[in-house]
């Protein structure tokens, strides 16, 4: 099996100059661990629960943009990628999600519970 069959539908997306605060909403809304920072069409980045908890840590404004606290062109993978290697790559990184591109398309985030899902169906 291949990572393009576990992408579904959208991604979640914000832009660069989404606040802290209503990208954390946005998580606990759609009940996900990471956000697509997309600037106009472009994938730029990704901001996930770790850097919202770490910026809060840290004592961060919360209207303070996501784009001064997100991964700036984070690692992707292309959608052949067959789901064993990506969890070989997870488990290497200690990501947990895993922006499945073609170029600077993003086609959707890959969490590693859908890794583990479809590595214990397969």
């Amino acid at each position: 099996m291949r990572v393009e069959a576990l992408v579904g539908g959208a991604s979640d997306v914000v832009g660069p100059e989404t606040t802290l605060g209503d990208a954390a909403g946005v998580l606990i809304a759609r009940g996900v661990g990471a956000l697509a920072v997309v600037d106009g069409r472009k994938f730029v980045g990704i901001i996930t629960d770790r850097d919202l908890v770490r910026a809060m840590a840290d004592g961060v404004d919360p209207d303070e943009p996501v784009a001064s606290w997100m991964t700036d062109g984070p690692d992707t993978v292309p959608p052949g990628v067959s789901v064993s290697e990506a969890a070989d790559w997870l488990l290497e990184t200690g990501y947990r999600h895993l922006p499945v591109a073609v170029g600077d398309e993003l086609l959707g985030i890959v969490d590693i519970r859908d890794v583990l899902w479809a590595l214990r169906k397969a």
